[in-house]
């Protein structure tokens, strides 16, 4: 990473370069693992001017091919855990004035990840990202520090749009999703807490093919946890959360929530090769636990079960679904374990580790069709 300053205007460059190596025939690649010799920030300007709207405001204006974390970064974030990251080009705005009050304004092309096909993948070849107005991503937050209490209230509005291109049939999303956001951080000796709800509207193609007809989308999102943070020693915090993310049912309306450019790691796992869960299609209650140690070590372990928010369809991101919906909602339990260590003040170790447990396999005798039976694995994959 570069980077140069010059009063208000600064230049930043970030080259990453992701690869693999040792793998064979059997291991699944995707562009979340390899991503070769990649620029992903290059900032062309970023201009501070100085009080533009009164001594009390403070602006910024960034343009070119940067990262973003947004909000609660469950909408828009650059993932920090997986071996590769998306990067977006365009223009941010930042305003920030008196009382608490923040806002964010974004204009982007979200970074298409090349080569995408496996042979050029497994050989680390390198092919630089595309943006195109064929992937657009807009739209903004403004938020209020200590607007109830110590709680800061956030509000955000994001428009995705897509269509398709030579070679990459797309689902042709076109999403205005709404977002609103109450969170008090942890505090030694007190109590904090988050409540986000998060509702898409727009419309979607039904399949990839390029006639495909179109469907409302009318999905939803909603997280809440609370937690407790003990004064002294390791300073152990506990908490408890929920998450449900709308699933599609038969007929009607598209339900499925689309979580758009968001992140996973801070909810639900580690993303990369553990790739299992989204925020698409389940409900989970679960339980958590921090501490530190000391300053430079972080420790997390959390317990979480799945259901199916509606057992028709597919369960989060793993692609296994029972279109009959007989084979009941409950997906496994899953734990999840996460040590942070900071080696020197820019380099850091993190450790993790994650388990999910199925359902065991059973059989399902259809009463109304006494010569079917059914044999149902994890998740209700029929075999």
């Amino acid at each position: 990473m570069g980077r140069y300053e010059d009063g208000p205007v600064k230049v930043v460059g970030e080259l990453w370069d992701s690869r693999v190596s040792g793998d064979n025939a059997g291991t699944p690649l995707l562009t979340g693992e390899v991503n070769r010799f990649e620029l992903i920030q290059a900032y062309y300007v970023v201009w501070k001017p100085t009080a533009p709207f009164g001594r009390d405001t403070n602006a910024t204006i960034q343009a070119g091919r940067f990262l973003l974390n947004l909000g609660s970064r469950r909408l828009v974030a650059a993932d920090d855990y997986r071996n590769t990251t998306i990067g977006y080009t365009g223009v941010r705005a930042d305003l920030a004035w008196r009382g608490g009050w923040r806002s964010t304004a974004i204009y982007v092309l979200p970074q298409q990840r090349r080569p995408e096909d496996v042979p050029s993948l497994r050989l680390n070849s390198v092919a630089p990202d595309r943006e195109g107005f064929d992937l657009v991503l807009w739209g903004g937050l403004l938020s209020r520090s200590k607007t109830i209490g110590r709680a800061t209230v956030e509000t955000s509005l994001f428009h995705r749009g897509e269509r398709d291109r030579p070679g990459r049939p797309t689902r042709d999303r076109s999403l205005n999703t709404g977002a609103l956001r109450v969170i008090a951080e942890p505090i030694a000796g007190g109590v904090d807490y988050e409540v986000e709800g998060i509702i898409p509207r727009g419309r979607i193609s039904t399949s990839l093919a390029a006639n495909a007809p179109r469907q409302d989308v009318a999905a939803w999102f909603l997280h809440g946890d609370i937690g407790y943070t003990l004064q002294g020693g390791w300073k152990p915090r506990v908490a408890v959360e929920y998450d449900h993310a709308s699933g599609d049912r038969p007929g009607g309306d598209y339900e499925r929530f689309d979580t758009l450019f968001g992140m996973r790691r801070a909810d639900l796992a580690h993303a990369g090769l553990y790739n299992a869960i989204i925020r698409s299609n389940f409900v989970s209650p679960g339980a958590r636990i921090e501490a530190t140690p000391d300053k430079r070590t972080n420790l997390m372990a959390s317990l979480r079960p799945f259901w199916l928010a509606a057992r028709h369809d597919i369960f989060s991101f793993t692609g296994v679904r029972d279109a009959s919906g007989r084979s009941g909602s409950f997906a496994g339990t899953q734990f999840d374990g996460r040590v942070r260590h900071h080696l020197l003040k820019a380099l850091r170790l993190e450790l993790g580790r994650g388990k999910t447990v199925m359902p065991t396999m059973r059989v399902f005798y259809d009463t109304r069709d006494p010569g079917r039976v059914a044999l149902f694995g994890p998740m209700g994959a029929a075999f």
